[in-house]
């Protein structure tokens, strides 16, 4: 196995790490904690598609490994927000259908013996998605700071902030959630053959 599939791997083994501290409010730091490891994992998708372009170790493995391994830990984080109240369940219940809809046609296209890479749509839901993650992890964890008292505001001060840090964090995951079913329509567009031919 190559080195880009092996932080594609990495990527997954992470995930248990993550939801570990993120539902652990028990761990100190445990939004620091999740962050951290989210973003390693983040980091891990940006080396693992460059490393096989540049020393040209494309596989079919990769192609379809890489996107499930972003599905599981993206899915596995909005998960335990709907968990810890920092988010609709309808906004996960949206971008799991997009996903089980992709991973359908690209079975389909494994069938007709195709891989089906991600396109530029995929790539920019996947970042948009990193991205709202990490900035509900940070500005959760500044909430838990207000509230140990690191940072030292009155009562009212953190409740509107955390109010603030709330809304904030839900309107970017709706952002990626809209990209999502854009990225989704094209994606079942762009590969309509494959459905129609489907037997």
């Amino acid at each position: 196995m190559n080195t880009p599939n092996k932080l594609t791997l990495l990527r997954i083994v992470l995930v248990p790490f993550f939801v570990l501290f993120l539902l652990l409010p028990q761990i100190p730091h445990h939004y620091l904690l999740a962050g951290i490891v989210f973003a390693i994992a983040a980091v891990t998708d940006h080396f693992d598609g460059r490393l096989a372009r540049k020393h040209n170790q494309i596989t079919d493995f990769g192609k379809f490994a890489d996107p499930l391994a972003d599905k599981i830990l993206v899915m596995a984080a909005f998960l335990c927000f709907v968990q810890d109240g920092l988010l609709s369940a309808v906004a996960v219940i949206i971008m799991l259908f997009r996903e089980f809809m992709v991973t359908s046609v690209r079975l389909v296209a494994v069938e007709h013996k195709k891989v089906i890479a991600a396109n530029f749509w995929g790539k920019a839901k996947t970042v948009s998605q990193i991205v709202s993650i990490l900035l509900v992890l940070i500005l959760q964890y500044v909430g838990e700071l207000m509230g140990m008292g690191v940072i030292p505001v009155s009562a009212e001060t953190a409740a509107a902030a955390n109010w603030w840090f709330f809304t904030i964090g839900e309107a970017a995951v709706w952002i990626s959630v809209v990209l999502t079913v854009i990225s989704g329509a094209i994606y079942l567009w762009d590969n309509r053959n494959f459905v129609k031919n489907a037997k």
